[in-house]
């Protein structure tokens, strides 16, 4: 039987890259997905693939940002399955790579928004609906920085440990509810959030080896996804307040010691579809 038979998700950031991935896995395993996402053209080409898989799915253009948009969000994926069952915290932003004070605080506040306040919007949503049923699995994503500060990502590093600590609090908050709230750090995906970067005019030669830490440890949304069906299956049940990170000890040193094994035996690197921008530093008041 499907892990998630029967199961209603909603994913926001969900169609494009490891958030499409994890609504894409989600419909494998049976259950019905509904998407989230800026641009209402993506939310229409992401409905339509995942239909055309034989997936009930549906979405709706939201700004996460924005309550009023993410609770008409939930409602409508309520209005279209009924329920939520699942509800994945996966839209976020990466911000440009520079120092701190030649970002744009347009920049680092847009960051914020979508990183910071758009969690605490879907999570507020998600639980709304959970704690009123007694049932449901709130996921959130980490990323680089959960764990400790990162110089020169610093507005997205932050946020994803604002993100650890929000999560788990909610989980100690919600305790004897029926309700799971779960952290996730996929690691590094192979997604636009990697390959389309922009660099801070003087910070380029620090992302010089960037291709081969890519190579290194970027894995496909593909791996990262299974492990999201993971925690909103029934293997999670009565562990809310895990953290998974799949970024191991070993697989960090699996992915080095591949890429030092193919320098050493000039076989051809992997292609990585990169793409860096250049921009000027912010030279505005403070």
């Amino acid at each position: 039987m499907p892990e998630l038979a029967g199961k209603i998700a909603v994913v926001t950031g969900g169609t494009h890259g490891l958030g499409l991935a994890i609504a894409q896995a989600f419909a494998a395993e049976g259950a019905a997905v509904f998407v989230g996402s800026r641009s209402a053209q993506a939310v229409e080409s992401a409905v339509a693939g995942l239909s055309s898989g034989g997936a009930r799915a549906g979405g709706a253009q939201v700004e996460v940002s924005r309550l009023d948009e993410v609770e008409r969000l939930a409602a409508s994926a309520v209005k279209a399955f009924g329920r939520i069952d699942i509800w994945v915290n996966n839209a976020g932003m990466a911000g440009p790579f520079g120092p701190t004070l030649d970002l744009a605080p347009d920049t680092f506040h847009q960051v914020v928004q979508t990183n910071i306040i758009g969690v605490y919007h879907g999570s507020r949503a998600a639980l709304s609906y959970f704690q009123a049923q007694g049932a449901g699995k709130l996921i959130n994503l980490l990323g680089h920085g959960y764990k400790g500060p990162v110089p020169w990502q610093n507005a997205y590093a932050s946020s994803k440990a604002w993100v650890r600590s929000f999560t788990l609090a909610l989980a100690e908050e919600t305790k004897g509810t029926g309700v799971g709230v779960y952290a996730f750090n996929p690691g590094m995906v192979l997604t636009d959030l990697l390959t389309d970067v922009e660099v801070v005019g003087g910070s380029e030669e620090r992302l010089r080896r960037f291709p081969v830490v890519l190579r290194m440890w970027a894995k496909p949304p593909g791996l990262a996804a299974r492990k999201a069906v993971w925690l909103a299956s029934s293997a999670t049940d009565g562990k809310s307040g895990l953290l998974l990170n799949l970024n191991s000890p070993w697989t960090m040193l699996g992915g080095a010691a591949r890429e030092g094994l193919r320098a050493l035996f000039h076989r051809p690197a992997q292609p990585i579809d990169l793409h860096m921008r250049t921009i000027p530093p912010y030279r505005g008041q403070t």
